[in-house]
């Protein structure tokens, strides 16, 4: 039988064994929430493309918003956003802040869903 294009079980009947070792690698809601909020924050095409040009180098505010064709403002909200969520850090250099991403795991996972969606 299928719903809208998805199939469903023809019998009702439960693995348990498959359940329980599901069940005990399951991590707690409150983790689970969090990863849902990381990914939101990756759900914004304008923070995507903040985050592809840092894959590049590591840049100030000003030509961040000169290479996406943005304002200074419209950057620095992105940017605030992503720095909450741990994904890129800032350091003060004279009257500049470089934005730089925060360590390896954010570029695995954009590496990762771009080879995914390359597929």
């Amino acid at each position: 039988m299928a719903i809208n294009d998805v199939e469903l079980c023809e019998d009702t009947c439960i693995h348990t064994e498959r359940l329980a070792k599901v069940r005990e690698n399951l991590p707690d809601v409150d983790a689970l929430y969090d990863l849902a909020e990381l990914f939101k924050v990756f759900g914004d095409s304008t923070r995507i493309r903040i985050l592809y040009v840092l894959l590049q180098s590591e840049l100030c505010v000003c030509d961040l918003a000169e290479a996406l064709g943005m304002t200074q403002s419209a950057v620095s909200h992105q940017l605030r956003i992503l720095k909450q969520a741990r994904l890129v850090t800032g350091r003060r250099e004279g009257k500049s802040v470089f934005y730089a991403l925060a360590d390896d795991h954010v570029r695995s996972i954009i590496d990762q869903g771009k080879e995914h969606i390359d597929e």
